[in-house]
């Protein structure tokens, strides 16, 4: 039986899974260290991502250290991984992780990139393979379920790949983690969503002293 096809992101209270449109691969080149504007964006997104980084399995996936939190933020954290047989992503998002991410890249599944252009596959150590598809989003999503068996499929991010995938109904379910931190511009997570399209079923909340996860199921209008 196939799994379902979700998504899960961490958001400001006003909305927002990212700082100011900085390009990522430019926050994490030699270039860009010492910009200004790469600072105040590794400020924004460290604050919004600050609860995840000290649960003990985020620090055993990197290979951070021993030791870290336990609790529902470390379960929900762990969950999230283990639920996931491939994943979906961006190019953008791509190309800030080939810069960022640890030679063994935190995924350690097949990872599905859309693009315009070709490439072979990209694996690295620890199971992690990237496959690049430039016949769009259904075709990504086709090959993921293939290589997830009855594992979910996550479409990782960005939000524009987010959206595009909530606004062709193919989602099942999301979680938005609410993190307590106010950005006022930035990318928002529903942009471009048609919201005549969905409606939304709570199915879950957990409440942590850090954030909030709420989850929701998609139905189709």
């Amino acid at each position: 039986m196939a799994g379902k096809v979700f998504f899960s992101v961490t958001m400001s209270l006003d909305g927002f899974v990212a700082p100011d449109a900085v390009p990522v691969a430019y926050v994490f080149s030699p270039e860009g260290r010492n910009d200004p504007r790469v600072q105040r964006w590794m400020t924004k997104w460290s604050q919004l991502q600050g609860w995840v980084f000290p649960q003990r399995w985020f620090r055993e996936n990197l290979k951070l250290g021993e030791g870290g939190e336990e609790g529902i933020d470390n379960d929900i954290a762990r969950a999230t991984y283990e639920r996931t047989g491939a994943s979906v992503m961006g190019k953008r998002m791509f190309d800030g992780g080939e810069a960022a991410w640890p030679q063994d890249a935190p995924f350690h599944t097949p990872v599905f990139v859309l693009t315009h252009t070709e490439r072979d596959p990209w694996e690295r150590p620890g199971g992690t393979t990237f496959h690049f598809v430039n016949d769009g989003i259904e075709s990504a999503l086709l090959r993921a379920r293939e290589a997830a068996g009855d594992r979910d499929v996550r479409i990782a991010g960005g939000a524009e790949t987010i959206q595009e995938y909530l606004d062709g109904g193919l989602i099942d379910e999301f979680t938005v983690t609410l993190a307590p931190v106010l950005f006022g511009a930035g990318i928002r997570l529903f942009d471009r969503v048609d919201p005549d399209r969905l409606a939304l079923n709570q199915t879950r909340t957990d409440a942590s002293p850090r954030v909030t996860h709420v989850t929701y199921t998609v139905v189709k209008r």
